[in-house]
């Protein structure tokens, strides 16, 4: 199972779920189950949807919500597929969806999925793992395959790299790149040091890549656009994300649903971790959750 998982901003996502026992609920990222368990355990006649693209992930939350196993439905599927996955259950509409945007910790934690910087492991960064048909490209690919100019303008577009030109430039270089720690130590090497260094040198490079095979963007899009039509009047939807690109995303995607008179944004603000959560779960510092209800 590996470091056991700590499920980002739990307390508040139930809060603004405001889970009812009888519901219907989405956890549209399951990852290791984290999020799923806490609503599984506050249903008595409800039902929960886990959907992920990970097959891995899937096996682990299976295990995981054994006790709930009568009340949780499990669906192979990315999130921007949930419209078909509640249909194809049978189920018309839901009374709330949870996205946790982040890498799970399973996901960062394992060498041979190729997301972490700290020990070396295969370019791959694919969160399916390859299963689904259309999850072909991997970092491997882009890092030792595209052009210069290709590469430096995926790091800025998708990650605001400042220095993308000059890594591109390094990692061209120093091809063929081997795997992870091959990749972060090129990066590191090359980056240009602004001010006190809070972040690995490679955290962006890592992070435009994993966004471009993943097609995240691409992916969260669609999700925004779908999830409104399969929640109920009154149902909550509930989002986390990590990076400004994709806040904005769910920023403008909550606005323009309550310009249009489908969604109530209910928070004004973000919703970030507290001091104490900070301090036990550090890979919670760039969370912000941001809630709308259906309308």
């Amino acid at each position: 199972m590996g470091a056991p998982h700590i499920p980002v901003l739990l307390d508040e996502v139930l809060e603004w779920l405001a889970i009812k026992p009888e519901g219907v609920y989405v956890d549209a990222t399951t990852g290791a189950a984290g999020h799923s368990a806490a609503i599984a355990a506050r249903l008595s006649s409800g039902r929960l949807i886990s959907l992920d693209r990970d097959a891995q992930a899937l096996q682990i939350a299976r295990e995981r919500l054994k006790e709930f196993a009568s009340r949780v439905s499990f669906v192979h599927a990315p999130f921007s597929r949930i419209a078909e996955a509640v249909q194809g259950l049978g189920i018309a509409m839901v009374d709330g969806v949870l996205a946790d945007l982040g890498v799970s910790s399973m996901q960062l934690d394992r060498p041979e999925r190729g997301f972490s910087f700290r020990e070396g492991g295969p370019l791959d960064m694919r969160m399916s793992s390859g299963e689904l048909e259309e999850d072909t490209l991997t970092a491997e690919e882009i890092v030792n395959r595209w052009s210069e100019k290709e590469l430096a303008d995926l790091l800025y577009r998708e990650a605001e790299e400042h220095d993308s030109r000059r890594i591109a430039r390094g990692i061209v270089k120093a091809r063929p790149i081997r795997d992870t720690a091959h990749l972060a130590t090129v990066v590191a090497g090359v980056r240009k040091q602004w001010g006190r260094q809070r972040l690995h040198p490679a955290t962006k490079t890592f992070l435009a890549l994993r966004i471009a095979v993943n097609r995240e963007l691409e992916e969260l899009g669609q999700f925004l656009f779908r999830t409104p039509a399969t929640i109920n009047s009154g149902g909550r939807w509930v989002v986390l994300t990590y990076h400004s690109r994709e806040d904005r995303l769910v920023k403008h995607a909550f606005q323009e649903g309550q310009r249009a008179g489908t969604l109530k944004v209910l928070t004004k603000h973000v919703i970030v971790p507290r001091p104490a959560e900070l301090e036990a779960n550090p890979r919670s510092r760039s969370a912000k959750l941001r809630c709308a209800e259906k309308v």
